[in-house]
């Protein structure tokens, strides 16, 4: 490819993300930037499909006997913090840094996989692509990559442009959302009436506080758990009758959610729990994968994410890869740079061919 030309995708990428930091575009309200990916795609002849506010494209003469790659990133963004100092719909370049909502995460990832995807679509290659831009990641929504994986041609690997410096995120921890219920009886505070619901999940508090997972991560460390919330009783002189808490755990490749909830439960002497979801599972993808050792061969670390990202829905091995700095996401201000767009491309290329 010649400096023209690339300087051609990446300017059609800034362009693009551009447009879009324009377009709000916060989880479950994606319509209009998916209207945005659409036409871009269209007008680029890559024949887009579309489900819900999800997108994608499949590459020239696909053959079901090759191996497919998806490359995948999301549209949608976090609603902006109250201490931005600009305008998170204006977008704005200042030397090389493209300030506005989402520009960080992932937007970055989502428009230069689109490019490496326009390049490569034509060619003849040993393997198929796919380009997915899909929804509702940042909620982890069910009409979001879960709707969409169905309706896809079998994946065996799967490149998530989420923000890592570039540098791949072969593991990632694993949510799952606890809630926690303790029943006492109420009774007048100032007699000796009544059981106190706080009393008795102390223990429980304490257990969850104190209590460490065993096997260690060499990517992600331990697998963790934290009481974020309580509450209960009703005023300073009810003894309170129940109590609700609220446990963020979050597990490393070890551990299915599944196991570490009958696991908790058991150990639980006054409470009950029940768990929102156990579909956001860990997930990794082995070293010695080759996609992973052409990632070590060009230089690049691996190492484990501790955030969750829509490969948490994935069944099939896959990595974070992508431009931007996770630190970057849902803060103030966010931006990334277009060098980093371009350094992107650059290697996107050099690890899928």
């Amino acid at each position: 490819m010649s400096i023209e030309e690339k300087s051609r995708y990446v300017n059609d990428a800034v362009e693009l993300l551009m447009e879009l930091i324009a377009t709000p575009r916060a989880s479950r309200n994606e319509t209009e930037a998916a209207d945005v990916m659409e036409q871009r795609m269209a007008q680029w002849g890559l024949n887009p499909q579309r489900e819900a506010n999800n997108l994608w494209a499949v590459s020239d003469n696909f053959n079901k006997a090759k191996q497919t790659i998806l490359l995948n990133a999301h549209i949608d963004t976090v609603k902006p913090v109250k201490t931005w100092t600009r305008d998170p719909y204006e977008p704005e370049v200042i030397n090389d840094k493209l300030f506005g909502i989402g520009a960080n995460d992932c937007g970055g990832g989502l428009v230069t996989l689109l490019q490496v995807f326009r390049i490569l679509k034509g060619r003849e290659l040993p393997f198929n692509l796919i380009y997915l831009a899909s929804a509702e990641e940042e909620v982890s929504g069910k009409d979001g990559v879960e709707r969409v994986l169905p309706l896809l041609p079998k994946i065996d690997v799967a490149i998530v442009g989420e923000p890592t410096g570039m540098q791949p995120a072969i593991a990632e921890r694993g949510l799952m959302v606890i809630d926690g219920y303790t029943k006492g009886v109420s009774g007048h505070a100032a007699r000796n009436e009544g059981v106190n619901a706080i009393y008795k999940a102390l223990d429980d508090l304490v257990w969850l506080r104190d209590y460490k997972f065993r096997k260690e991560s060499p990517l992600l460390g331990f697998s963790k758990m934290t009481v974020t919330q309580v509450e209960s009783g009703t005023q300073h002189n009810v003894i309170p009758d129940s109590l609700h808490f609220v446990i963020d755990v979050r597990t490393n490749e070890y551990y299915q959610n599944e196991f570490v909830f009958s696991f908790l439960q058991k150990h639980m002497q006054n409470s009950i729990l029940k768990a929102r979801s156990f579909r956001l599972h860990s997930s990794s993808i082995p070293t010695d994968h080759p996609l992973v050792k052409r990632c070590v061969k060009l230089g690049m670390k691996p190492f484990g994410s501790p955030t969750l990202s829509d490969q948490a829905l994935m069944p099939f091995p896959s990595f974070k890869l992508g431009p931007g700095e996770s630190s970057r996401s849902h803060s103030a201000n966010e931006f990334i740079r277009i060098s980093e767009i371009e350094r992107a491309l650059d290697t996107y290329l050099k690890i899928i061919l």
